[in-house]
């Protein structure tokens, strides 16, 4: 309850939660937001913004203000999902290697440390490549399996510090089983580490899939922010004077990043007594 306390007074966490939850809320309501279908080509294209296209049209004559609404659920939804999936990996191993030790250990961490060698946004890229079917799913899976290597090791380490503390010794002593140690000893005391690998995973899943989309390597026919980057840039919207095409989704990207790491920071300023003091 204290930690709740100084998290909802925390002005970095009140800040990161104002925007979160206004993102939210578009994703939500986006078809009472949006005024017209984000793929309805119903007006004259490459329109400057006017009376009825308030951020103007696209080249194929959709509005490009429903787009930017409707994309806020796709973007949002991949990376809260690929975020969760990404730290769910980290956590079953890093908590495994952590705990059970030895040849478990060894192997994980060789995996691990593969993947942190490997750089993540060219795999990435590779695999999108040359996969040969396109779509969210797709880009959820390909960016999960590159974005938890560094939570899994930051959770073994604290894991291995855990195990040697005194409680958890006398959690063994008296027959206590390993799935009731890790969850219920070891997993309380790690969650403000798992939250700030949550957010940190979902940043990184926020660029990855705009990045991937921009690129053509996601399904473009998808209303995603991403998607928006790419029809604008391969129809030479600042060219044409259509900043807002580009502006826009652009900055509802650095907007959603900069709530996550507002609300990482707050974690981490509350959990880590020296940065509280």
């Amino acid at each position: 309850m204290k930690i709740l306390k100084l998290f909802f007074k925390n002005k970095k966490s009140i800040g990161g939660i104002i925007i979160l939850t206004f993102f939210v809320v578009i994703a939500i309501f986006a078809p009472f937001i949006a005024p017209y279908s984000p793929k309805d080509m119903a007006f004259l294209p490459l329109q400057l913004p006017n009376s009825n296209n308030i951020l103007g049209t696209t080249a194929m004559g959709e509005d490009i203000f429903s787009q930017v609404v409707w994309g806020t659920r796709q973007s949002l939804i991949v990376s809260l999902l690929t975020g969760s999936i990404a730290t769910l990996i980290s956590v079953i191993i890093g908590f495994s290697a952590g705990y059970f030790g030895g040849i478990v250990d060894e192997i994980l961490m060789t995996i691990t440390n593969v993947f942190l060698v490997i750089p993540g946004f060219p795999l990435i890229i590779i695999l999108s490549a040359f996969l040969p079917i396109k779509g969210m799913w797709i880009i959820i899976f390909v960016i999960s399996i590159t974005g938890w290597a560094w939570g899994a090791r930051t959770l073994r380490s604290q894991v291995l510090s855990l195990k040697s503390r005194d409680f958890i010794k006398a959690a063994i002593v008296i027959g206590e089983n390993s799935f009731h140690i890790i969850f219920v000893e070891i997993f309380p005391n790690l969650l403000s580490l798992v939250a700030a690998n949550f957010l940190g995973a979902t940043v990184y899943a926020l660029l990855s899939e705009s990045g991937l989309q921009f690129l053509g390597l996601g399904d473009v026919r998808a209303v995603s922010w991403g998607t928006i980057l790419y029809w604008a840039q391969n129809n030479q919207a600042l060219h044409f004077g259509l900043w807002t095409w580009v502006l826009v989704p652009g900055i509802c990207i650095a907007l959603l990043g900069m709530a996550l790491s507002l609300i990482n920071f707050a974690i981490d300023e509350i959990t880590n007594p020296r940065l509280r003091r």
